[in-house]
């Protein structure tokens, strides 16, 4: 993906720099990609094309190394110059504020998307040694994990059932939702942290008042975090807002 930034001539290098900087905070902050892993590499007078002031590599450190991710140049005029003298139609831009002509300067942040999705796969997948056992789960961002929730009910029948299904219908308005009621909850968790699900709802006999049920917990469902891994109890009431401050979304 490629994107044509055009400025005046003189603050293409101010724009580059921005760029570079934008592009670099935005992996890290909105995609969530570990800082640590990311590093920008300035290419030296000798690598430069000749018609680029500035090309900056985002690498990332995968499995098997540091790779390119994202090129951030300053091409200055060439590209239009070259559709000005192989199309003969000028490319000069009007500035209206200054009552000049000029044909503008291009900053190219080029990014791979088969490639940022690779970065996205290896900086979230984990395997971590438990004390009796294993996972792997992948740790996204909650912004971009594909699936949000998952409604899981404690048995497959009776009101337990019957409220996860309305509970899943109800976050299938806003998010993104897997519903899974087949083999122990042990597994049922494991299944969505390979999925990279952020966050597990249970839904079980207290929820509903159903059998020997603790009525403090009535209305309550348990809600486990993926990473920590940690449990809360949420009201039905209330659960929709707690999803939606913790996804951010």
């Amino acid at each position: 993906m490629e994107l044509e930034f055009f400025c005046e001539p003189g603050t293409e290098l101010d724009w580059y720099n921005f760029w570079r900087k934008y592009c670099f905070d935005w992996l890290v902050n909105d995609l969530g990609v570990n800082k640590e892993k990311l590093r920008l590499r300035e290419h030296a007078k000798e690598e430069l094309s000749h018609y680029s002031n500035g090309t900056t590599d985002v690498e990332y450190e995968f499995p098997f190394g540091w790779g390119e991710l994202w090129g951030i140049a300053s091409r200055t005029n060439y590209d239009l110059t070259q559709h000005q003298n192989e199309s003969k139609v000028k490319q000069e831009y009007i500035d209206p504020v200054q009552n000049k002509r000029y044909i503008p300067y291009v900053v190219e942040p080029s990014l791979g998307v088969e490639r940022l999705l690779l970065v996205l796969l290896c900086d979230a997948y984990d395997v971590e040694k438990l004390e009796n056992d294993e996972r792997t789960v992948l740790h996204f961002d909650p912004k971009i994990a594909p699936v949000k929730v998952a409604v899981l009910p404690l048995v497959k029948k009776g009101q337990v059932k019957a409220k996860a299904e309305e509970l899943y219908q109800k976050l299938l308005n806003r998010w993104n939702v897997e519903y899974d009621e087949t083999q122990s909850i042990g597994k049922r968790y494991r299944r969505q942290d390979e999925l990279g699900t952020p966050f597990c709802v249970t839904v079980d006999f207290d929820t509903v008042g159903e059998g020997e049920s603790d009525p403090a917990k009535l209305g309550y469902v348990t809600v486990r975090e993926r990473d920590s891994m940690k449990q809360e109890l949420v009201k039905i009431d209330e659960l929709e807002a707690y999803l939606s401050a913790k996804l951010g979304c």
